[in-house]
């Protein structure tokens, strides 16, 4: 005979004990069922798209709760032995405890991805942020888990903490690096493949941006290594944003009996007659001539303004069209003026 809630029932406890676990596992599975179906009905905001990882969420961990619930509740009213009803309790609680930590940590991830989903500087540190959130719950959970199971846990936390601080001192650099290295991912102020020039004169290409320094690979196709925390304090100048299309000055000096309309309008067709011709040239935005910067001491000072299409290819254009200039300006009969150095002739 079974005392079951002060019921006298005719069955051994050894048959009730199942019985009771089928009939724990059906009525969370109705009270689920009914809790999720009210939730549809009345918040159909829970399961529409953006909310709809939250709605599958509860849907996946709210039956396996209500199983550790009830169980908790209805072991209390079988008469089992102490020491089997203490081991089932202490079972019980560190389950619905782990469930709770992996559910918390679950619904931080979540959170962390609408976040990132929304803020573009979130989106591109959402890899090592969510890394760092598990480390973080697996940790706390850990030590709980540890400290319901009577396990002494300030030795451990105080040998951690004087080794977390012992190595945070030796590592002070690295950590600077890793944590100037998100900035610079969250921020991007280069990217990879970028054009660059540091304030301390070092330019080129970013060929990769790790967790520890940047490499930039200059035009001599040598690698310039720069840690992060110098690359997050320095000024950069980044030659790809906000696009990658530049504008090119190109100077060009001629004669003072040179007409300036005339100079103007060589310079504008022969940097036409090259859009197609010259790899990188632009012929939209539209090149233009500036009679900038005017009267030289020896000559008239113009500067031809045209577009490439990225940085690199302004030496090509810039090659190109000082050579089609120069033999323009022979064939026209333009002269460029150079000054020669007066020496004093010898005496006899």
């Amino acid at each position: 005979m079974t005392d079951f809630f002060g019921v006298k029932i005719l069955i051994p406890p050894w048959v009730v004990l199942p019985l009771l676990l089928l009939a724990t596992v059906i009525l969370a599975y109705l009270v689920s069922s009914v809790t999720l179906w009210v939730l549809r009905r009345s918040m159909p905001e829970l399961v529409k798209e953006s909310d709809s990882r939250f709605y599958r969420l509860l849907r996946s961990y709210f039956f396996p709760f209500l199983i550790v619930g009830v169980l908790l509740i209805v072991l209390d009213a079988v008469p089992l032995p102490p020491k089997i009803l203490r081991v089932a309790d202490r079972v019980l609680a560190l389950s619905g405890l782990v469930l709770l930590i992996f559910v918390l940590g679950k619904a931080a991830l979540q959170i962390l991805r609408n976040i990132g989903a929304r803020y573009e500087a979130m989106g591109n540190i959402q890899g090592p942020v969510e890394a760092l959130i598990k480390i973080v719950f697996i940790a706390v959970g850990g030590m709980i888990i540890l400290d319901n199971l009577g396990i002494t846990l300030t030795p451990i936390i105080t040998t951690l903490g004087i080794g977390s601080l012992a190595v945070a001192i030796a590592l002070q650099d690295t950590l600077g690096n890793f944590f100037a290295g998100l900035y610079l991912k969250a921020d991007r102020p280069i990217e990879m493949g970028h054009y660059v020039r540091l304030e301390s004169g070092q330019e080129g290409f970013v060929d990769r941006i790790g967790w520890r320094s940047a490499h930039i690979r200059t035009l001599q196709n040598n690698i310039v290594v720069v840690p992060n925390n110098k690359l997050a304090q320095t000024i950069i100048t980044n030659f790809d944003l906000p696009e990658e299309r530049m504008a090119v000055l190109i100077p060009v000096g001629v004669s003072y009996d040179s007409d300036p309309q005339g100079v103007e309008e060589i310079l504008l067709d022969e940097v036409k007659k090259a859009v197609g011709e010259v790899e990188g040239l632009l012929g939209y935005p539209e090149p233009f001539v500036r009679f900038i910067p005017g009267f030289g001491d020896f000559a008239m000072n113009f500067t031809l303004t045209c577009y490439v299409r990225r940085f690199a290819d302004q030496f090509l254009v810039q090659h190109e069209m000082r050579k089609r200039i120069f033999k323009r300006f022979k064939e026209d009969g333009i002269q460029i003026p150079f000054h020669r150095a007066y020496v004093r002739p010898e005496s006899n």
